[in-house]
């Protein structure tokens, strides 16, 4: 795949501009590219060219320095990402040291960052999963936070849309809550993982054991080989960079069919320090950038912009946009920005062994486990009195115990070997995912007195899970251990590591998405009240979190809005 364009123009002059280059940034500067406008992209980090720089991408475990562990100092530069056990030595160069970006916990929070080319589409987990009315309707019906201004009719085709470029493996279940999508062909469950199926099947009718939905290519079509992309190769090691392109990021994807269109180019190393908003016009004129490495500012127009940094850093940005007309951020009249912080709660459930299919055994690393879909308050027959919304499974999965026991586990000499040689016995682990409500007291302000590097106030995170949360994760770890007991696991341990909000590196919110300017920050178009050419369409304009993975959604929530955009252009209305 050819090099991104990073040739910017002389005159700055653009008809679009993209803040970021992640999931939500790759796919606003393919739909805007693709649709004929000179589009540039803006990224914080270091440009990140698919393949080429993927340095770990084939290393063995013996081929690191300290086995895939993190120095002493490596620690202490990625401080947050070894707190919530993200990072390693195969992976480090896709996440953002702490130590030169840092921020502020009144409460303790997780900010996972990977600023580079592609942001964190170079270390997302891949699940990808529709939302449905039961979310989307979610807070209207309990009176909580704000309604959402659309439905699940108002995103399908985009869901179709977006699911057919991304190239998505996964099984339909017909399930209304969790709808079924334009799948490739789904991975296979191991024996263990089969046997767990039909067990809790048989106990609990109402919740299915699928393959989980994952962003992986089983089946390449001809679009996805277009750009080079080939099928998955089970070797487990996406977070690293995917030289196949099998499994989807803005480098193997997005990007590259922005690039071939000729409209694109991308800016590594610019740190957007504000968007520029013309009080006369009612409009946003420009970006201000001040450059990574020289700290020079410079200047940017279009007539479009997409914020798509990350919500955390989207929302840095509108907070620090502050003009006459919007004295407390660009977009603020509501008093919204900056609150209503979301993310999903995890590492909660069970493990366990079984004993037996001693002569069974899989082929690969298969990137991605099981998934359970949420079974709990979808109706009143299904109603948990003590808590709102529900929870999945999903992730984890079976093995044998022996599997890359010579990386870790000490020996020497033939017998030694001769043992690694044995797979050892089966194990398997249940981990939840449940949702967490919108609260307007989880928030992000800007510091008044510490700015970072660049000149930009840092971030303060006041943010924390709440009563619900705890509630549900109780249910989530008695659950776990009853599905692997009623599927005939033994030595059945539960484990409940909630960790700091963050950590589900699925933060939401912030920007929120409504049907009045006085309660939200964007309209049902993703649109920032008060300023119809700037619109925010990452984790930031989310108004509620389901509990299922958002990134897809995303996806398809950019694609409508840039589709609008561009109509509303073509017919002079921006």
């Amino acid at each position: 795949m050819a090099n991104l364009n990073t040739t910017v123009t002389k005159t700055h002059r653009y008809d679009a501009i993209v803040i970021g280059s992640g999931i939500s940034g790759g796919w606003a500067a393919k739909e805007l590219c693709e649709k004929g406008l000179k589009t540039l992209v803006l990224e914080k980090g270091r440009l990140v060219n698919h393949i080429d720089d993927y340095p770990t991408m084939n290393h063995d475990h013996w081929d690191f320095t300290h086995r895939g562990n993190l120095s002493h100092q490596d620690q202490k530069d990625y401080y947050v990402q070894v707190r919530s056990g993200f990072v390693g030595e195969s992976t480090k160069h896709f996440f953002t040291k702490d130590i030169d970006d840092p921020y502020e916990e009144i409460r303790p929070f997780d900010w996972i960052r990977g600023n580079q080319t592609g942001g964190r589409s170079l270390i997302w987990g891949r699940h990808c999963y529709r939302w449905s009315d039961l979310d989307f309707t979610a807070n209207a019906r309990e009176g909580i936070a704000i309604d959402w201004p659309i439905r699940y009719k108002d995103l399908e085709p985009w869901y179709t849309y977006v699911e057919k470029f991304v190239g998505i493996s996964g099984e339909k279940l017909g399930l209304a809550h969790l709808p079924d999508g334009y799948f490739l062909p789904p991975m296979e469950l191991n024996c263990i993982e089969n046997h767990v199926k039909q067990a809790v099947m048989k106990k609990f009718s109402n919740r299915p054991v699928t393959i989980g939905r994952v962003a992986h290519l089983t089946d390449p079509q001809p679009w996805h080989q277009e750009l080079g992309r080939a099928k998955c190769q089970n070797r487990n090691r996406c977070s690293r960079g995917c030289p196949y392109g099998a499994y989807f990021s803005s480098n193997s994807a997005t990007l590259p069919a922005a690039n071939r269109t000729g409209n694109f180019t991308i800016r590594p190393n610019s740190v957007v320090h504000s968007i520029i908003f013309d009080e006369k016009a009612g409009e946003a004129t420009g970006v201000r950038v001040v450059d990574r490495e020289t700290k020079e500012m410079t200047e940017f127009y279009a007539k479009l912009i997409f914020c798509c940094a990350s919500s955390m850093a989207s929302t840095q940005i509108l907070l620090n946009s502050r003009s006459r007309r919007f004295p407390n951020g660009l977009g603020n009249d509501s008093g919204e920005l900056g609150h209503n912080i979301m993310d999903h709660h995890y590492h909660v459930g069970a493990v366990g062994t079984y004993d037996g299919f001693e002569d069974q055994y899989y082929k690969g690393r298969r990137p991605g486990g099981l998934f359970i879909p949420r079974y709990v308050n979808l109706d009143a027959s299904t109603r948990n009195p003590n808590f709102l919304r529900g929870y999945d499974y999903q992730g984890a999965g079976a093995g044998r115990d022996n599997w890359g026991a010579g990386v870790n586990q000490p020996g020497v000499g033939a017998s030694f070997k001769d043992s690694l040689f044995k797979p050892g016995g089966w194990s398997m682990g249940l981990m939840g995912f449940g949702e967490v409500l919108p609260d307007h007291n989880n928030k992000v302000t800007l510091s008044p007195n510490k700015k970072d590097q660049w000149g930009l106030p840092t971030l303060v995170f006041d943010a924390d899970f709440g009563a619900n949360e705890r509630a549900m994760r109780k249910q989530m770890m008695a659950d776990a251990a009853d599905m692997l007991e009623a599927s005939g696991l033994s030595n059945i341990k539960t484990f409940d590591h909630s960790g700091g909000m963050g950590v589900g590196v699925h933060e939401m919110g912030t920007a929120r998405m409504g049907r009045d300017p006085k309660t939200s920050v964007l309209n049902g178009n993703n649109q920032v009240w008060g300023c119809s050419n700037l619109f925010v369409t990452d984790g930031a304009c989310m108004t509620s979190s389901s509990c299922v993975n958002p990134s897809i959604t995303y996806m398809a929530l950019t694609a409508r809005a840039v589709d609008f955009a561009t109509r509303s252009l073509n017919r002079h209305e921006l």
